[in-house]
């Protein structure tokens, strides 16, 4: 892409998604995630109504007397955005590709920490790390994540999140906000066992928040004869007579259970979860979200 071209789009996209940060999503992403990092302040005698389990036992030992932990809000976060970038993401049937509803999210989750005064960082990964930008502040590094997400293409074509999980996890030593970002169209050894057990391993260090975009089309195939199908992450190609109702019906079972079981995995694990589809908004599921964080946390 030549380099005009990049900085028109940058700028387009920084307009839109940053105007929706300020006027929509500032303050609920401030209650959903503000609070959540908490720092140990000090330590003061206890008080009738004081939460016994903020008891601190080893000094109340050594003064024979009870005290308790004071702590505080964390003035700084840290959010990490795990973008799947595999080549399915190279899809979408109706308004744009599921990689520009990726793009257009990060931006505004981007916007959203910056303007809490967080710090961001982002790894792209396929079925191994493709890039990783360490977390900083400020509007330049913004828009370096926002080219990157434009301009970025990856060396591999399939998708293993189980060790983009494991290398975040190696990686990343303070506790941060997580954002990983995928269709969860998975080809390259992600047994669902080794995922979950990643998942519920970096839920435990880090605050994880999954997800998914897809299109309308995964879910729902259309009547359309015998359509020849590719695999966009393995190239494998393979004839499907739509016209059946049978396979039609098949299909959409399918992609029912997969749902089903993704929605499972994410509650067993702990880690927040949402579907946002690449041709409708995504202003409305992400709001729920952090409404939804905001009122349980």
């Amino acid at each position: 892409m030549e380099t005009t071209e990049l900085l028109k789009k940058v700028r387009k996209l920084e307009i839109k998604t940053r105007g929706l940060s300020s006027h929509i999503f500032s303050g609920e992403y401030h209650s959903a995630f503000k609070g959540r990092g908490m720092a140990f302040s000090e330590v003061r005698e206890y008080q009738p109504g004081d939460d016994i389990r903020a008891i601190d036992w080893n000094v109340t030992a050594r003064f024979n007397h009870p005290f308790v932990k004071i702590f505080e809000e964390e003035r700084e976060l840290t959010v990490i955005l795990m973008v799947d970038v595999s080549a399915s993401g190279n899809f979408g049937t109706r308004k744009q590709f599921k990689k520009d509803s990726v793009t257009e999210l990060c931006a505004v989750l981007a916007f959203s920490a910056i303007q809490n005064k967080d710090k961001i960082g982002l790894i792209f990964f396929s079925d191994r790390i493709e890039k990783f930008i360490p977390p900083k502040k400020g509007r330049s590094h913004i828009l370096r994540i926002i080219r990157e997400l434009i301009e970025f293409r990856p060396q591999h074509s399939q998708t293993n999140i189980t060790p983009a999980l494991r290398y975040l996890t190696n990686v990343i030593k303070k506790r941060c906000i997580v954002f990983l970002i995928s269709d969860f169209v998975t080809t390259s050894g992600d047994e669902d066992n080794a995922l979950e057990d990643a998942l519920k391993i970096s839920n435990k260090k880090h605050d994880m928040v999954a997800i998914h975009i897809f299109d309308r089309l995964e879910g729902e195939l259309p009547s359309a004869g015998l359509i020849r199908m590719k695999d966009a992450e393995t190239g494998n190609l393979l004839w499907v007579d739509s016209s059946s109702r049978n396979t039609r019906m098949k299909y959409g079972q399918w992609w029912k259970d997969k749902n089903t079981l993704l929605s499972a995995m994410f509650a067993r694990s702990g880690v927040d979860y949402v579907k946002i589809r690449d041709d409708e908004s995504y202003i409305q599921p992400l709001m729920a979200l952090f409404k939804k964080r905001g009122t349980k946390h």
